[in-house]
């Protein structure tokens, strides 16, 4: 990949352009898949529109709480500013709740870009629109419905979107009445499309002109929150590593992958109780963090040089040797 290329991909990533533009890709194409094989409309009479609407509405609704559940930035807010469950929480200054209010603001404008681009193909194509709509067309002035009672009309109307072809005494009004859904719902698709870019204008705008920082200042914040979880992330991963290879050192005697295993212990069974429940991280009122993991700190180190050749193994009934 030639320089300016990479160049611009990494800007591209840091923007959250093509992250938007594959999650835009990926809902298109979930939405062909879903109309082509597991949409069919049911064609009768108080089911079409609520299967139509579940189809246009709850996965939108889905791929909202999805888009919130699957960025950290939400749970670090949450945790950060919103739980009250924990210790005392430190103060919180003016400048730090605007720019959470910010942040809180972004995640909410990345997290509606599926939903909204569903909604929006979804209102383009007109399948699910057709099918919720079908029951309450308006056929009056179509002389075929004059001498068709109230029940049986609501019987034909709701198979509209199921007659292919349709009969000879209603083909024209379903043909007109499927034209009429389908310039509808393209009609409220082509508004939502267009509220969501004002919207996006405006609150980019609004979000600019309340900010705090400077151009270069949210710049520089944006790359400092990214670098900070990144070397975070690296250091932590770590340090992790180094803590769970002591601890395992001091439960079984070695690590796995060295080939010097003469001081290989079994574990007693006051050492499988000691890492039976977990402990946390900072969870208590001393200054002194517990420990990271489920190993604990509690299997003590025994002096090799006087214990006697072989290797003790102890159960919860009676200690043996191993010569």
């Amino acid at each position: 990949m030639s320089p300016s290329l990479n160049n611009i991909v990494s800007s591209l990533q840091r923007s959250g352009t093509l992250i938007n533009s594959l999650i835009v890709a990926l809902t298109i194409s979930g939405q062909h898949l879903c109309s082509s094989s597991t949409f069919t409309c049911p064609c009768q009479v108080g089911k079409n529109f609520y299967y139509g609407s579940a189809f246009l509405v709850f996965p939108a609704l889905i791929l909202l709480i999805a888009g919130f559940a699957l960025r950290s930035q939400t749970w670090t807010l949450t945790s950060e500013y919103c739980c009250n469950c924990g210790p005392p929480c430190r103060r919180i200054s003016p400048l730090e709740q605007r720019l959470a209010c910010l942040q809180f603001f972004s995640i909410t404008g990345r997290a509606l870009v599926a939903p909204l681009t569903w909604l929006a193909v979804t209102l383009l194509r007109g399948t699910y629109y057709e099918c919720a709509a079908s029951e309450f067309a308006s056929v009056d002035h179509y002389p075929e419905f004059d001498n068709v009672t109230d029940s049986k009309r609501e019987e034909i109307l709701a198979g509209f979107p199921c007659y292919s072809p349709a009969p000879s005494d209603v083909s024209l009004a379903r043909d007109e009445v499927a034209l009429l859904h389908r310039f509808h719902s393209q009609m409220l698709g082509w508004i939502l499309i267009t509220l969501a870019t004002i919207a996006y204008l405006v609150s980019r705008c609004v979000a600019r002109c309340c900010s705090p920082l400077t151009p270069l200042q949210h710049h520089y914040w944006t790359n400092h929150l990214q670098n900070e979880r990144e070397l975070f992330e690296q250091a932590a991963e770590q340090h992790s590593r180094l803590v769970v290879r002591e601890r395992i050192k001091k439960l079984f005697g070695f690590i796995p992958g060295s080939e010097d295993a003469k001081h290989i212990r079994i574990p007693s069974c006051q050492d499988w109780r000691d890492i039976a429940v977990p402990s946390l991280l900072c969870m208590g009122d001393n200054s002194q963090g517990h420990h990271y993991s489920f190993l604990g700190d509690k299997v003590v180190e025994e002096n090799e040089e006087d214990k006697p050749e072989g290797i003790e193994l102890e159960n919860a009934s009676c200690p043996m040797q191993v010569a």
